[in-house]
């Protein structure tokens, strides 16, 4: 079944649920029934519950910096052959095994040729960063990675290129050249150098041979201009060729950038343009290669810009301000009403999207302080921290080494160290191609060390991925919000058509009790489905957590 059929059928299902759910109230009925779809058991059913029962059907991603993770040749530089060789440990491909961190997705920072470390200054779109290897190791990866189920996406940096790349180079010098309309030249266009950046907080103009060409991010980096359509069918060629290849779909690198390049130009109207172009970019896909998945970094704490962007142009916008929301949740042990913001939030992009919409949640990556710092090392904080992450809607994506607590602040090579496999910080395929200022080998903070310790956060991270794999509801359903009562606990129901199921966090060290009753009278919650600790007690509608535990009743 292709994502299109797919569509149609989730369209039938809510129809049906929908017009169950008017009848239902309509004539006053509060009880239910549904097919039990949970492998521990009696799944409740969505009854009357005024939560719209829009599923999202979910896979974990992690997200990997190639260059930081594993070196298969002894250059101390990450490739694909090391990535390879290392898929096992992220997912081996056998549902009856559960060393394998689980994950069902893969996110590829930038591996196009560059100056730059990062990669994120592209000087060829059509091949592999030979420092990661060749075309024919990157296909060998995918091969294996699509045999084990992860889906592959890559990032897709089309809002600017290298100042090297042979475009911009004949661009600078040849003013009647083919490329020199594919830039922004204040000359050209009669522009006034001077404003500011709407990413850099700097003037966006920089000199090449007396003249000035727009640079959002900094002088390395040319924005292109979409209002020429060789442009804009060059990246929709692009984004084929790699379709093509065999990836799923891209993490779109800056996605609200592609005309807001000034903090002036910051409104509806570019808004408006920038989703316009992304849904010219998408039909170009889906006509060939239906399935693709396209998630944009819209960099923006605001719901209501994300929504825009979910207009049949992407079908994920990073949620920047969840990931704020659940880090101080967990640093201050205190409930601050995650399930009200989100069910708020997706009856925004249900409107918006028609129903089409994936939530991509997160807690950092390669821009953001590693959490494991914000979280002052504190590893009880970073298990509730993942409990939240990985128990709400949508694709949550984990940061390479987030699983073991890795550690890093800005600059940003220092949130991008290489990942940590052997005690000591030293090994077999450990990358060294820059030195390590945070993650220097402490004892307990490898994969060696944390794989085989039961109370690792590296085993906690699979303990949940887990139970959400295993959960119906947690994979696939959407969010009801319900007050726990209790400061300490954050609480919320997970709901598809089948299945609805209550997740509760005790966010603190003390023993905590909430009265389920408060999920109202429609839901009749009888057991603990999962617990990522024992001790754990349900008596009646009382129900008492131990500290720093995630639950999941039925």
């Amino acid at each position: 079944m292709n994502r299109q059929q797919a569509k149609l059928l989730r369209r039938s299902i809510k129809w049906i649920v929908s017009a169950t759910l008017t009848v239902v109230l309509l004539t006053g009925c509060t009880s239910g029934t549904g097919n039990n779809v949970s492998n521990a058991g009696n799944a409740n059913t969505a009854s009357a519950k005024p939560v719209a029962i829009d599923p999202q059907p979910s896979t974990v991603f992690y997200e990997v910096f190639v260059r930081s993770f594993y070196d298969s040749d002894g250059d101390g530089i990450g490739d694909f052959k090391g990535l390879t060789e290392k898929l096992d440990y992220l997912n081996d491909g056998n549902p009856e095994t559960d060393d394998d961190l689980g994950i069902g997705g893969i996110w590829l920072m930038p591996i196009n040729p560059s100056p730059s470390y990062h990669g994120y200054d592209v000087t060829d779109y059509r091949d592999i960063n030979p420092d990661y290897g060749t075309m024919e190791d990157f296909k060998e990866f995918l091969d294996e990675a699509h045999k084990r189920g992860i889906k592959v996406i890559m990032d897709l940096v089309v809002n600017h290129t290298s100042n090297e790349h042979p475009w911009f180079l004949d661009a600078a010098r040849n003013k009647d050249g083919k490329y020199r309309d594919w830039y922004i030249w204040a000359e050209d266009q009669k522009l006034k150098t001077r404003g500011t950046s709407s990413a850099s907080s700097r003037n966006p103009w920089h000199n090449a041979g007396g003249d000035h060409y727009m640079g959002i991010f900094w002088e390395g980096m040319p924005d292109l201009n979409f209002d020429n359509p060789e442009v804009r069918q060059e990246m929709k060629d692009t984004g084929l060729f790699w379709l093509e290849q065999g990836v799923d779909g891209f993490r779109l690198d800056a996605a609200k950038h592609i005309y807001e390049d000034l903090r002036t130009d910051k409104g509806q109207e570019t808004t408006d343009a920038n989703v316009k172009w992304w849904q010219e970019f998408r039909g170009s896909l889906v006509e060939k290669y239906p399935d693709t998945y396209l998630v944009g970094e819209i960099w923006d704490p605001s719901a209501a810009l994300i929504a825009n962007y979910l207009d049949n142009a992407l079908e994920s916008g990073f949620n920047f301000g969840l990931s704020e929301s659940i880090i101080q949740a967990a640093k201050k042990e205190k409930d601050n009403n995650i399930g009200l913001t989100l069910e708020k939030t997706y009856s925004l992009f249900r409107e918006k999207s028609g129903d089409e919409f994936v939530d991509a949640t997160f807690l950092t990556n390669h821009d953001i302080n590693r959490v494991m710092t914000q979280l002052d090392g504190n590893v009880d904080h970073a298990k509730m921290a993942a409990g939240l992450l990985l128990t709400l809607p949508g694709n949550p994506f984990i940061y390479y080494g987030e699983e073991i607590g890795m550690l890093g602040a800005k600059p940003d090579e220092s949130i991008r160290e290489p990942m940590q496999w052997h005690a000591g910080g030293s090994g077999q395929g450990q990358t060294t191609w820059e030195a390590v200022n945070f993650n220097t080998g402490a004892e307990g903070s490898s994969v060696e060390e944390q794989v085989s310790d039961p109370d690792s956060l590296q085993s906690h991270y699979r303990k949940l991925i887990g139970i959400r794999s295993s959960v119906p509801a947690l994979r696939d359903g959407t969010i009801g919000d319900i007050d726990s009562g209790n400061d300490s606990v954050t609480a919320y129901l997970r709901l598809t058509d089948q299945q609805t199921v209550l997740v509760a966090h005790n966010l603190t060290e003390t023993e905590q009790s909430i009265d389920l009753a408060k999920a109202g009278e429609e839901f009749s919650f009888k057991s603990i489905l999962k617990s990522t600790r024992e001790g754990a007690t349900l008596e009646g509608n009382k129900l008492t957590i131990p500290g720093y535990t995630t639950l999941v009743i039925e």
